[in-house]
């Protein structure tokens, strides 16, 4: 009998009559059963989400930070059972897996500090005749009840960095993890509430895209964070009106690699940063430029690593690649690195499919206006190619609709800011791929790439509003 993952709305769990059976990717076995929510549940989630704002935005700070305390020691108890849980309904590798959940507890732990020290400012309004002796109080206040969508490829950590920042400033939020990795989300929930997080405070449901639609469509969400597809996240965009919207969408990561890098240890990192989870990251490394004159060299290094990843099995402890997260998922990306070989690119490595499994995969020759280059593939796959100055480097990497987040392999200081200043991205890594992330910092990107910021401190920004009090003494 597979294990039962009820729903969670206002602190009770939720058995309802639609089904949902969840499989793994990798050999279609199931995992669990979860359950939609019909619109009725929806509109509870939504008035518990507001009886609940009325007891968090009162919340002390240290009550706060008592109860994430009390999250980060949930997770940490049950880490093991939320990895091999990622591992079954996402097919990520199990180590990589428990790397996850390491990094979902450290979320929540930096949100319970943020928690203590959320504070504000004075300001001097005595800055003008008329004004003597006033001066002002400046603080944050929650915005109310937020709705936080989440994708697949994440599905403990990207949950915890949409709740951990909301509860850390008194806002109740609702998540709406993905349909194809609802039960981790549903784990997470499960933890908050024993923790003592008031009823409503947090919200676990399920329902399809058009119910998801509908629920946005109600004025009492204050605030959007989605992360996921470019084309929803805008669309969700457009429709919110006045509300706040916080958006994480897609990337084709660029890493440029120079001639004074350490080459051994850029390749391994690009190796890593192109493959790890199947290449279902958003900031995977899809774009490899390196300077001319060490091309072959770096080219030898990181093809010889690559061979020697292992595909299969997430549940084997020696797997390196896992499956894509459906068979849809692979049989696409085979059609764009055939598409890519048609039209004049090299397959190095890889390009081979079996089932949602999808060889770790390297082309060079590949013009900018290829799919696998110009696009978000999404999947394991990387191109290669050399370059003849640092500048046109650069200029490549910010070629196309994204700019999540770019990596610059180089031990001199003037490309390191040159790069600062003119890559076209959220975030610039130096001496690592754009796939490196600490759950502190601001992660977000510009054009296609999103809207807003995430990391707990910055989400928290997002999901306060300033209000002064002006004083006159």
């Amino acid at each position: 009998m597979t294990k039962e993952f009820k729903l969670l709305i206002n602190g009770k769990r939720v058995r309802t009559s639609s089904e949902h059976m969840v499989a793994s990717p990798y050999d279609g076995s199931v995992v669990g059963t979860a359950y939609f929510a019909d619109r009725g549940l929806l509109n509870e989630a939504v008035e518990g989400s507001l009886k609940a704002f009325e007891a968090l935005k009162r919340l002390p700070s240290y009550r706060k930070a008592e109860l994430l305390r009390k999250v980060v020691e949930g997770i940490e108890f049950r880490r093991e059972e939320l990895a091999r849980l990622i591992a079954l309904e996402a097919g990520k590798p199990i180590k990589d897996a428990r790397v996850e959940v390491h990094r979902a507890a450290t979320t929540f732990r930096i949100a319970l500090e943020e928690a203590k020290r959320l504070g504000g400012e004075v300001i001097p309004l005595d800055l003008a005749a008329g004004s003597e002796g006033r001066f002002g109080i400046v603080r944050r206040f929650p915005i109310g009840p937020v709705l936080g969508i989440t994708p697949f490829n994440f599905p403990l950590n990207l949950v915890a960095h949409k709740a951990a920042p909301a509860m850390a400033c008194g806002n109740p939020i609702i998540i709406k993890p993905a349909i194809k990795t609802p039960l981790t989300a549903i784990a997470l929930g499960e933890i908050i509430t024993e923790a003592g997080w008031p009823d409503g405070g947090v919200n676990v449901v399920l329902c399809p895209d058009e119910d998801t639609g509908w629920l946005f469509e109600d004025e009492r969400i204050r605030k959007l964070s989605f992360t996921g597809s470019a084309k929803v996240g805008w669309m969700l965009k457009g429709r919110a009106g006045t509300r706040r919207v916080t958006l994480e969408l897609g990337g084709n990561a660029g890493a440029i690699v120079h001639s004074d890098a350490d080459l051994d240890y850029a390749a391994k990192r690009c190796a890593i940063g192109a493959f790890s989870n199947a290449g279902q990251i958003c900031v995977s490394v899809q774009r490899i430029y390196v300077e001319k004159s060490v091309y072959e060299r770096f080219k030898d290094t990181f093809i010889g690593i690559c061979r020697g990843l292992k595909l299969g099995d997430p549940m084997n402890e020696s797997t390196d690649v896992g499956p894509m997260i459906e068979e849809g998922a692979a049989l696409r990306a085979e059609e764009w690195v055939k598409e890519a070989v048609a039209g004049g690119a090299q397959a190095l490595i890889g390009g081979g499919r079996r089932g949602s499994l999808f060889e770790p995969t390297v082309l060079t020759g590949a013009k900018p206006s290829m799919k696998v280059c110009a696009e978000e593939v999404f999947a394991p796959i990387v191109t290669l190619e050399s370059y003849d100055t640092f500048e046109g480097a650069v200029e490549e990497v910010n070629r196309g609709a994204y700019g999540l987040q770019a990596g610059v392999f180089t031990k001199d200081m003037g490309r390191v800011f040159y790069a600062y200043e003119r890559l076209n991205v959220g975030g610039v890594i130096i001496n690592d791929v754009p796939t490196y992330r600490v759950d502190n910092m601001p992660y977000g990107g510009v054009k296609q790439s999103g809207f807003g910021r995430e990391g707990v401190r910055y989400a928290i920004e997002e999901m306060t509003e300033l209000k002064v009090l002006a004083v006159n003494v």
